[in-house]
């Protein structure tokens, strides 16, 4: 059958409107959104930090050393240094024959004594590097030391992030002008000159410059969490090797008076800088937030760690810190949301909800740090974002959901005890009700019902009408469902516009419960010649009435009680009774093993008065739904309330327990309590639960399946 266009369009609209669906690309835009305005940058660096923390520390880089100027070195030697003790430094230094030595120290102007030595060896070392300054708005530029070559100057400039921390590695500017007109960093500096003597030079790219085998690919305004990056000149993201120690260290003091050895200078790059915090040349780091008062590092030790990176990058191909491409952080993000969204919806127990939350937003850390450990950094904050944001929406569009379905089905519920009401008054009041035809026999093998449904079987006929097992035509696969024929007890009209009220409320009640996994979906319901007719979901699988022929393990009550009592938590929040728990009205679903509550029974009032069950018309003039044995005696009264349901499956627990049927329980003549226990032998505490699920009268029951499954969890399994 070829499906109406529109049907069709409100069947594809239904499906893009779906709240998961909605609920993922509304997130989605809002946080890629902010993403894009850079609202989530902060959150996004903060979480890189703390990746940067979070890693093994290699030790100490061997292939450098750093001699620092502390407080003390200050307070013995004098400040500003003097370029006679820094000739002396570079003496001592030279003598040992290091590789590259790095000053991060301005020196444009003279600090008497010892300018004209200083001057000379500036001239005549080839192992000399020095710093200057680029100009920076407002900031004037430093130049380096006057008779340095170009080729022996670096500049010391380091960015610094929005946040004050450093996290980028500046290498190459574009054409500086000013004092300080060298674009090379003094940590390219170093590393160049010092990978020279291993025979490894530098190369031009497309890309970026080649160091060894590695491209250093520069930084994109938005590359990883940033947005709007001062991306100028080449920068990479700045691979701290160390928080505490990422070079050897050694006084300037100690190296003045030939402390230090040798060894520790020779054929390494060697940096000289103040480390003094009176002097102020510090950083804020990725572990400043890890240390005691957010302890900043000196700026030659910055240095180092940059040289260090250049020098891991050329001789070990370490791996530079790459990120994905603005797509693909894209994708991985959506997915994020998608899948919370979807299991949200699914979800409905709230501390299995918090675990789903818990393990989803530990996966994206997990993953993440796995993923930075082999040097890629990439979105955690904006899936974790993306999965609470959406979990909340959807935890308060499904607490709106469902007090709007309770508020309709409630009124429902009123509806269908009005009707109830009405047509029991006319059962009641009417003396010889107007005869009612025979229900027909459908021949299912050539029966067409609503010109959709293809009885295949009949499961089972009585005086309410008949059940069939039916495919489906207009549905793929032409799958099998469950077709409930319900037949009025009488046809004339004023019966059966009661009837017909009820039915349509039944039917509207049963739609918004069999949307719990555990009761069949009604999938359809149509009047036809004066019958009415439910189409539901067919369950595969026996009846639990075929379990309880042997007493069962205590363990195993437990878990039928628990499965069932989760359904009736679901269809009490509603104030509807099922009316008619007993075993064959519970299925054990093939193959997933859960057991599903079926038949519900308010709208069988509408079938006659149970004459199967000895009881004559006149003397049932209430009509009463449910089965003698689990119905407790309200419910026989024409009067359920909700914990009649309780006191059904407090009866088929015990029925379990003893393979008694409940008919067959004496009761003490006093009390009109059950007494059962003599049958079986089983835990005390058990056995209170369930006497408290069937005391004769309601008020001495549990009130609610929520209470029964408490008290069930203390018996610990």
């Amino acid at each position: 059958m070829i499906v109406p266009l529109p049907r069709q369009l409100k069947n594809s609209l239904t499906k893009f409107t779906h709240p998961v669906i909605l609920t993922t690309l509304a997130v989605t835009t809002l946080i890629l959104g902010a993403r894009q305005l850079g609202g989530l940058q902060t959150l996004e660096l903060s979480a890189y930090d703390q990746l940067v923390r979070l890693r093994p520390d290699p030790g100490p880089d061997q292939r450098l050393l750093t001699v620092l100027i502390t407080e003390e070195d200050i307070q013995r030697q004098g400040w500003p240094l003097s370029d006679q003790k820094l000739d002396r430094a570079f003496a001592r230094l030279e003598q040992a024959r290091p590789r590259i030595i790095g000053l991060d120290l301005y020196r444009d102007l003279p600090v008497e004594p010892g300018n004209a030595q200083l001057s000379r060896r500036f001239q005549t070392s080839d192992r000399i590097i020095a710093v200057c300054k680029v100009q920076e708005g407002d900031r004037p530029a430093v130049a380096p030391p006057p008779t340095l070559r170009p080729e022996q100057v670096g500049f010391a400039d380091i960015p610094i992030d929005l946040d004050g921390i450093v996290r980028r590695n500046l290498y190459y500017l574009d054409q500086p002008e000013g004092k300080c007109s060298t674009p090379i960093s003094l940590s390219l500096q170093l590393a160049l000159h010092y990978l020279a003597a291993q025979g490894i030079e530098p190369e031009a790219t497309d890309q970026g410059l080649k160091l060894g085998q590695t491209v250093l690919k520069p930084l994109e305004k938005s590359s990883g969490g940033y947005r709007n990056l001062d991306a100028r000149g080449y920068q990479i993201l700045l691979n701290y090797r160390s928080g505490l120690n990422s070079t050897p260290t050694v006084t300037l003091t100690d190296l003045l008076a030939g402390k230090v050895d040798p060894k520790l200078i020779r054929d390494r790059a060697v940096l000289i800088g103040v480390s003094a915090p009176s002097l102020r040349d510090v950083f804020l780091t990725p572990f400043s937030q890890g240390q005691q008062e957010n302890q900043p590092m000196p700026g030659v030790v910055v240095h180092a760690q940059m040289t260090s990176q250049l020098l891991s990058i050329a001789l070990a191909q370490q791996s530079l810190i790459w990120v994905w491409p603005g797509w693909g952080e894209n994708l991985w993000i959506i997915a994020w949301i998608g899948l919370a969204a979807g299991l949200v919806w699914r979800i409905r127990r709230p501390l299995l909800l918090i675990g789903v939350e818990l393990a989803l937003v530990g996966g994206v850390g997990l993953i993440g740090w796995l993923v930075f450990t082999q040097s890629g950094w990439i979105p955690l904050v904006p899936p974790v974002l993306g999965i609470l944001t959406a979990s909340i929406g959807l935890v308060f569009y499904q607490s709106y959901r469902t007090q709007q379905e309770q508020q309709q089905v409630l009124q429902q519920v009123r509806e269908q005890e009005q009707a109830i009401a009405s047509l029991q008054l006319i059962l009641q009041n009417t003396a010889t009700p107007p005869p009612t035809p025979e229900p027909a026999i459908i021949d299912p093998l050539d029966t067409l019902l609503a010109g959709r449904y293809r009885v295949t079987k009949v499961l089972g006929r009585g005086g309410f009408g008949q059940t069939y097992l039916a495919e489906d035509r207009q549905r793929p696969g032409k799958p099998i469902c469950v077709v409930k024929q319900l037949r009025p007890a009488r046809q004339d009209p004023p019966f059966l516009k009661l009837a017909r009220r009820l039915f349509d409320a039944e039917a509207g009640i049963l739609e918004k419960l069999g949307r719990h996994k555990q009761i069949p979906q009604l999938l359809a319901y149509f009047e036809d010649n004066q019958n009415f007719y439910l189409v539901q979901e067919y369950i595969r699988g026996p009846s639990l009435s075929q379990e309880l022929g042997k007493p069962l393990p205590p363990e195993q009550v437990v878990s039928i009680l628990k499965d069932v009592l989760e359904v009736l938590v679901f269809i009490h929040s509603f104030n509807v009774i099922h009316r008619d728990i007993k075993p064959d009205n519970i299925l054990r679903r093939k193959p997933d093993n859960t057991l599903v509550l079926i038949d519900f029974g308010a709208v069988k009032q509408m079938r006659p008065p149970l004459e199967q069950e000895g009881i004559q018309p006149e003397e049932n003039k209430t009509v009463v739904i449910g089965t003698y044995g689990y119905a407790p005696a309200e419910q026989l009264a024409g009067q359920p309330v909700l914990n009649s349901d309780i006191y059904a499956l407090g009866m088929i627990g015990i029925q379990a327990l003893t393979a008694v049927q409940p008919l067959h329980l004496p009761r003490d003549p006093q009390t009109g309590e059950l007494r059962w226990q003599d049958q079986t032998q089983v835990d005390q505490r058990l056995a209170t639960i369930l006497n408290k699920m069937v005391r004769y009268h309601f008020r001495d029951r549990y009130q609610s399946a929520v209470e029964v499954l408490k008290d069930l969890a203390q018996l610990g399994g």
